[in-house]
């Protein structure tokens, strides 16, 4: 008799749907997402170009600290080189999606 007293008194659950996001169109998805890309790449290129300066500051003659000091530079530069290229790849997923 309770389980249906108790049930009886719910109200019914109302179907309001909440918008967490809003994007006009494909277009705009991707061009967030494409600030997202350039935004991280950058972000961690700019880390390793810190890593990199702050090891060949570091190093003190030493040899293997200066070739560690160079990897983190190449992986700044391929960073940033990936992060100019990322409006490429939106564009060729507009041009594969079609929007």
């Amino acid at each position: 008799m309770v389980v249906l007293v108790l049930l009886a008194s719910v109200l019914p659950a109302h179907a309001d749907t909440a918008v967490l996001a809003l994007a006009g169109s494909v277009t705009d998805v991707l061009n967030n997402i494409r600030n997202w890309i350039m935004g991280i790449l950058a972000g961690l290129a700019t880390v390793f170009l810190t890593i990199g300066g702050v090891r060949r500051v570091m190093a003190g003659g030493d040899p293997g600290e200066h070739e560690k000091a160079k990897e983190c530079f190449k992986s700044a530069g391929w960073g940033y080189g990936l992060a100019a290229l990322a409006p490429l790849v939106v564009e060729i997923l507009k041009g594969i999606v079609g929007a």
